[in-house]
């Protein structure tokens, strides 16, 4: 199984909804952080990005953006530009001059994701992803969004389901694009799949989970010694080959329990425990309660 695939899936995004943003003129504003994570395309002229007080980025006709986490940012026509407060919103919105033609237009929008695996999402990406169209084309992304769009302004059957495949779509897109640099990466799956030797290693392991698999057996997938395999891994997964396997495990057995339906001793088996009593024990050392009582609490907080 890719990887990519893997994750997507369990963060099973939904409920998305899209936005035209324009301008003319001077003008700036300002968000606070916000729970979802967000997505953008310029359509016509610039305009300037700022994440958590950073120095703005210019952002130029056919760039994407995603923010993962959406955290505290501005948006302006120009540096410097004075800001207001923002309210995020659903309906369209307009800064700077009101009247005329804008000079600036971007299709902005958001969405959620499975609760219990969101961490996932900011354990993968930096803080931004920034696609410009100048280091490549950004037409997929664009036709991906216009889909979104058009989901979102038509009550079609199947409309729900639509968006959730055509924004696994949008990430998967993000997250192979070739020109997100190496060294703008946090230490995590995503940095590990850009390393071709790593990258084997990933696939085998998401492949077959329940394997016994063995630091000596992954060193030989990646055409390495042992000793500087584990380095490797390590510094660019920013855990052990063996921690991150027994950390997908978990996030696995996380997201069964939360939907339920599954005997512990079936989940077990699945992801490479010997019992269910070895599981148990490995579950509650590493999230402290049992498989029981979290699948408990999850099915308590989403009201069942």
């Amino acid at each position: 199984m890719d990887p990519f695939s893997d994750i997507i899936a369990l963060l099973r995004p939904h409920a998305v909804f899209s936005k035209p943003i324009t301008g003319r003129g001077k003008w700036g504003v300002s968000y606070s952080a916000y729970a979802a994570p967000g997505f953008a395309i310029v359509l016509k002229g610039r305009c300037w990005l700022s994440i958590e007080g950073a120095d703005p980025v210019p952002q130029e006709r056919g760039d994407f953006v995603l923010l993962p986490a959406s955290p505290a940012f501005s948006l302006l026509s120009e540096p410097g530009a004075a800001c207001v407060p923002g309210i995020p919103s659903f309906s369209s919105i307009r800064h700077g001059d009101p009247e005329g033609e804008p000079d600036f237009e971007m299709l902005g929008g958001s969405f959620q994701l499975e609760p219990v695996n969101a961490p996932l999402l900011l354990a993968l990406l930096p803080g931004m992803i920034h696609i410009r169209a100048e280091d490549g084309d950004t037409s997929r992304l664009a036709r991906i969004i216009d889909l979104i769009m058009d989901e979102c302004a038509n009550d079609r059957p199947g409309r729900e389901m639509m968006l959730q495949r055509l924004l696994e779509v949008m990430l998967v897109e993000c997250l192979r694009w070739p020109s997100i640099a190496p060294g703008a990466l946090p230490a995590g799956l995503l940095a590990g799949m850009q390393d071709p030797a790593l990258a084997s290693v990933l696939r085998a392991m998401h492949t077959n989970v329940r394997a016994g698999w063995t630091v000596a057996e992954l060193a030989k997938l990646a055409g390495m010694s042992r000793s500087a395999f584990s380095a490797r891994f390590s510094e660019t997964l920013g855990c052990a080959p063996m921690e991150y396997l027994s950390r997908w495990r978990m996030t696995l057995a996380q997201d069964a329990l939360s939907r339920g339906g599954k005997p512990l001793e079936r989940l077990a088996e699945e992801i490479g425990y010997e019992s269910a009593s070895a599981f148990s024990t490995a579950f509650r050392r590493r999230l402290g309660c049992s498989p029981g009582m979290f699948a408990r609490s999850r099915r308590a907080g989403n009201g069942h």
